[in-house]
């Protein structure tokens, strides 16, 4: 297993495929973008299988989402999912994605074995969505979503993060969106992992904010139903259900102390928190030669050293020194 000295056991983990994104949200990278990695440097299709086997067979993952930047920009990744798909015992296998594309691969993702989808989406509005992600696709991100509704990729969740002056009025509209939809939306504090360090407290949209915006046209009760366990989005029935909306309060309202994920970069760095300041590289020693149990143990060590929590509230909190398109999410 994959144990840290707190007793919490990661079981999910979070694969990066590329640092590469089609969009430039604010919250992100900036407009310029960023320097990519090299490509020597990031694992091949083989080596991600490979891992991902490890995990699954050795050290006791049960589900695998695939992140970016943006995965779908990765052309490997029908069969890295249909590699996953293959394994016994199976995990669960998901996708975290900006939608752009999805009209194309949601069916050979879902015919590959790919479970269901998340798709970001912060506004409904196309001239919100240019200003946020400095492009204009926000049809094509509306396309991918119902794309992959039909595909079965189902549940299909939405998650958006709102920006104070910029789309922090929209929460009611993006539920409304979601229930005639059908999809689940979870709201997602913004978190300091933007490449160029401009995340302000003050500038982002707490939970309890989203609580009220929401509760002025829902109402809104605690989902008692079902256990949270470490599931980072507190969930709530809307207006008696059987409908939800999922709040994640990653700053103001903390989960680590259940936290069951691991992280592995596109570059095979293992990480094990997004805020991490310290990296283990299964890259070089699975290119020199090492075996399966040998990587194992070194993911088994990276992960004994994680902290309590991510210390967003501490006074002597970092930022780490990667952007959130270079951890994966």
């Amino acid at each position: 297993m994959l144990a840290d000295s707190y007793g919490r056991i990661a079981t999910d983990l979070r694969v990066s495929l590329t640092d590469r994104c089609n969009l430039r949200c604010g919250y992100c990278m900036p407009a310029e973008g960023l320097d990519w990695l090299p490509r020597p440097s990031l694992l091949t299709d083989d080596e991600v299988a490979r891992l991902v086997g490890i995990g699954v067979a050795r050290l006791g993952i049960t589900e695998v989402r695939f992140t970016g930047g943006e995965p779908l920009l990765r052309r490997g990744l029908p069969g890295i999912v249909a590699r996953a798909a293959a394994l016994r015992p199976r995990p669960e296998i998901s996708v975290t994605t900006n939608g752009i594309g999805l009209d194309r691969l949601a069916g050979p993702l879902r015919a590959a074995g790919l479970d269901r989808a998340n798709v970001s989406l912060d506004t409904l509005q196309p001239e919100v969505f240019k200003t946020l992600a400095r492009r204009d696709r926000l049809d094509d991100v509306l396309r991918g979503l119902a794309a992959a509704a039909d595909a079965g990729l189902t549940p299909v969740k939405v998650n958006a993060v709102l920006m104070r002056g910029v789309n922090d009025g929209e929460a009611p509209a993006l539920l409304r969106f979601c229930l005639e939809a059908g999809y689940q939306l979870r709201f997602i504090e913004q978190m300091p992992l933007d490449a160029q360090h401009g995340w302000r407290r003050e500038n982002m949209v707490a939970a309890a904010e989203i609580m009220d915006a929401l509760s002025a046209e829902f109402t809104l009760t605690p989902d008692d139903a079902a256990a949270r366990g470490s599931a980072p989005a507190e969930t709530f029935l809307v207006d008696g259900g059987p409908a939800k909306v999922g709040i994640i309060g990653s700053v103001t309202r903390p989960f680590c102390g259940a936290c069951d994920r691991v992280r592995l970069t596109a570059d095979g760095q293992v990480r094990n928190c997004l805020f991490a300041q310290d990296e283990s590289n299964l890259r070089d020693p699975m290119r020199a030669g090492a075996s399966d149990e040998e990587l194992a143990e070194l993911w088994r060590r990276a992960v004994a050293t994680k902290l309590p929590g991510h210390g967003i509230n501490e006074p002597g909190f970092l930022q780490p020194a990667r952007p959130m398109s270079a951890i994966g999410g």
